[in-house]
């Protein structure tokens, strides 16, 4: 108990002492608290403009697919320039985009919901990988574990928070009030990360750096041979190119599929609110209490030890099937929003630890030199598969004989996979280390 104790004070003192941690993670709050409500403003807009699954999943592919794209060739600029100006840049332009949002009143606008939001998430696929590298640069390593279990709860409580208050908003203030305070909180992430007291190290940089010095086609061809290297490494290091599949694991087996099929459910099993916007709000929230909850309880028990990290993955997967076990019967009979909201935090529970884990184990094992790169293929990884299941999930909505139900008994199932491959990893590591240890 005085361990968990520990570790928890943990996460004030890292907050507490140090500043530049300190004024990323205020950003990162504001920033996910308006994500969350442009998430569910956009969602309800489409349903409502479109009535349609298959639009509906269209708008969770461009969310998806727009960062795949954009990461895949945002990782050796990340590499190769100041993180802190980057993240700053991206933030001012996501704010700017998201006023675009304000201007659609029709069904025929439709098409620019998905540019506008292809456009911010695109910046978000350089946002995210450039934060994440950036962290080993402002903690010490042994606040790694720390800097990113609460950095990953944040996520998962402005998940919590954002898309219930954004149901809210949507549902009783109208959606382009939720769209107004969204652009609002990437201008002052944006002020918050330009408080931060930081400079890369020169001598970290590549040789060739800065490619604005050089020619256009020089500066392309640097990017390639530099993203090609980061590709050179994970298939030199295959344990490390299956931990950052991770992600993908959860956003294609259950939390994107989910994502999509919630706003069905909320629109026609439990509809609370116009357009059952807080109804959406009060699932997504759920969720995101779940996430938040689950790493920081397994922590407690795990720590930093990576056998005990990896191990907790394992059962990790399992407790998010279970709960959307529990959760499937309430969604096909309509019988209890209370138990469905029960299951879907367990879910969370699950989820987030894989989630937060997996970040850990990276953080702790990738090498300084393609962290950049390795991020941003992993985050291109888990856009793609976020991007098909949204599409999946989309197509089967639009199926009678599939629907909703189909997929929420789906997905479990599915979940159960990345289990099983993680045990038959655990089991070949212990029978490694025995042999190891046999004279």
């Amino acid at each position: 108990m005085a361990s968990s104790s520990a570790s928890l004070r943990n996460y004030g003192t890292l907050v507490r002492t140090n500043r530049n941690f300190r004024y990323i993670w205020f950003g990162e709050i504001v920033s996910l608290l308006g994500d969350w409500f442009n998430l569910i403003a956009s969602a309800t807009l489409v349903g409502l403009l479109t009535n349609s699954g298959v639009a509906l999943g269209g708008l969770f592919v461009v969310r998806m697919l727009a960062p795949f794209l954009v990461s895949t060739f945002g990782g050796p600029l990340i590499d190769r320039y100041n993180r802190k100006h980057i993240l700053i840049v991206t933030d001012v332009l996501r704010g700017i985009v998201v006023l675009g949002f304000l201007f659609i009143r029709e069904p025929s606008h439709v098409p620019w919901i998905y540019l506008l939001t292809a456009l911010q998430l695109g910046l978000s696929g350089i946002f995210f990988p450039a934060r994440n590298a950036l962290f080993p640069d402002i903690v010490a390593r042994h606040e790694l574990g720390t800097a990113n279990a609460l950095s990953s709860s944040t996520w998962s409580t402005m998940l919590a928070i954002g898309t219930a208050l954004g149901g809210f908003v949507a549902g009783g203030l109208g959606i382009n009030v939720a769209f107004m305070l969204d652009s609002l909180t990437f201008f002052l992430s944006a002020l918050f990360i330009a408080a931060i007291a930081y400079q890369p190290n020169e001598a970290e940089l590549p040789p060739t750096a800065p490619v604005r010095t050089r020619p256009t086609n020089g500066a392309v061809a640097a990017i390639l041979n530099g993203y090609r290297e980061g590709f050179g490494y994970l298939r030199e290091q295959p344990h490390i190119f299956f931990l950052i599949l991770q992600k993908s694991f959860v956003m294609f087996c259950f939390a994107t599929a989910y994502d999509v099929t919630a706003v069905a459910i909320s629109q026609n099993v439990f509809v609370i609110g116009q357009g059952g916007g807080i109804g959406l709000g009060l699932i997504y929230g759920t969720v995101g209490i779940g996430t938040g909850v689950g790493p920081i309880l397994m922590r407690m028990w795990t720590g930093d030890d990576e056998q005990k990290l990896r191990f907790a993955i394992m059962i990790s997967y399992c407790i998010s099937a279970f709960g959307m076990f529990l959760a499937a019967p309430m969604v096909t009979t309509g019988y209890s929003f209370t138990i469905f909201l029960i299951g879907l935090i367990i879910r969370g529970f699950g989820g987030g630890t894989v989630w937060v884990f997996a970040s850990q184990l990276g953080l702790q094992t990738i090498a300084d030199r393609v962290r950049g790169r390795v991020f941003a293929t992993e985050f291109a990884l888990f856009s793609l598969m976020a991007s098909l299941a949204a599409a999946s999930a989309g197509w089967a909505l639009e199926r009678p004989a599939v629907g909703y139900g189909g997929v929420v008994w789906t997905l479990p199932v599915l979940t159960m996979i990345p289990a099983l491959l993680w045990a038959i990893a655990l089991r070949r590591a212990q029978r490694q280390r025995v042999e190891v240890q046999v004279p």
